[in-house]
């Protein structure tokens, strides 16, 4: 069983992480956070955590996933608050940092911190990115579409708990207010039919129309055959990429953007060079997708937008897509992208995997986790 740490006395958890022990002293708004810094304010939340009558019925192993969420769910305060001219004090963006610092604690690890599992990891990272969703919600322009994603990436009991601690741990006028908020988004959780579960469609076809259109219905089943297939790979440098293609897709063409990189003799850090290899590369998938040919696109693929670019204009071409993501641990990613012959720079790798956004089930027609055996 995976535990972020055996000693969870808050004395050791700063002794031993930097990140923890950085939130001492950041400061909040008082109005919304009258209890003091985002130390005070997170030892608060996890003992409201462990209160819960839900937290207690949990497994252990979920318990461990809730603790390390609600330890590490402000952790990016740190960067991102600012006092403002008017005297207010914000944090824009500290819950997406927040889960990109938990992923990274999480998959690199240290002495007396172990590699998580992926899915306990990913469940972890995002309770941290959506932690404030079950305030802000209806705020948002279409509630129940993002409901219905966030159900695809996190449990949303564990996220409504973890939210109701959010709220208890803290000292302001309007608690109340804020409690009544949680109590309506599991309301709501519960009529969408997603309540501590993903919301169930009827094909892989059906959820990825409604995700990817602004007027879809989540019961609508599309027809059609698909002209072809696409196989997008997503992963770090070293994780295996062109291994996979070799044993599994080694008769399909393959549209490789270190390829055209090798052959032009362009640098992965040159940006107008690479611009130049992602339209040499389109141009070569576009003929064959007018083709109907299935084929794969090999790249890193980090990040889900220039991911979602790329499914559009392949299913622009009426192709079917499957993302297929590939991590190893982090030492074997190292040694791997070292014994490349083209090996990327480790400061390189190190920013790649800062901005590494793991696919989500939502993003094609098909996603696989191709991942190490534990």
């Amino acid at each position: 069983m995976w535990t972020f740490t055996n000693d969870k006395q808050w004395s050791a958890l700063i002794h031993h992480f930097p990140e923890v022990r950085d939130m001492a002293g950041v400061v909040q708004d008082p109005r919304h956070h009258a209890e003091g810094d985002v130390a005070t304010h997170t030892q608060m939340v996890m003992n409201c955590l462990a209160e819960q009558a839900d937290y207690e019925s949990l497994s252990t192993d979920s318990q461990e996933i809730l603790w390390t969420a609600a330890l590490l769910h402000d952790v990016e305060k740190r960067s991102t608050t600012v006092v403002e001219p008017d005297g207010s004090i914000t944090s824009k963006g500290h819950a997406r940092r927040g889960e990109r610092t938990a992923r990274e604690m999480l998959y690199v690890a240290h002495h007396i911190l172990s590699p998580a599992p992926f899915f306990k990891r990913e469940q972890i990272c995002k309770l941290i990115r959506y932690h404030g969703l079950p305030l802000w919600i209806f705020e948002k322009p279409d509630p129940l579409k993002t409901l219905l994603q966030v159900s695809l990436e996190v449990n949303t009991h564990w996220l409504t708990m973890l939210a109701r601690a959010d709220v208890q741990g803290r000292l302001c006028t309007d608690q109340a207010d804020l409690l009544y908020r949680v109590d309506l988004f599991e309301e709501f959780c519960r009529e969408a039919n997603c309540w501590g579960q993903p919301r169930s469609f009827a094909s892989p076809s059906a959820r990825f129309h409604y995700f990817s259109r602004d007027d879809a219905h989540p019961d609508y089943e599309p027809f059609g055959e698909a002209a072809c297939e696409v196989v997008l790979l997503s992963g770090l440098p070293g994780s295996g990429k062109d291994t996979f293609v070799s044993r599994h897709l080694a008769d399909w063409p393959v549209v490789s953007l270190d390829t055209y990189r090798q052959r032009l003799k362009i640098s992965p850090t040159d940006k107008q060079g690479t611009s130049r290899v992602v339209q040499l590369a389109k141009d070569e998938a576009k003929a064959l997708l007018r083709s109907q040919t299935s084929f794969v696109w090999n790249a890193t693929n980090l990040t889900r937008q220039l991911r979602q670019q790329l499914v559009e204009l392949f299913v622009t071409y009426k192709a079917r897509v499957r993302i297929i993501y590939l991590e190893v641990p982090y030492q074997q990613l190292v040694r791997q992208n070292r014994d490349r012959e083209h090996v990327v720079p480790n400061d390189v790798l190190q920013r790649m995997l800062q901005r590494l956004e793991i696919p989500s089930v939502w993003e094609a027609q098909q996603v696989d986790y191709i991942l190490p055996t534990r």
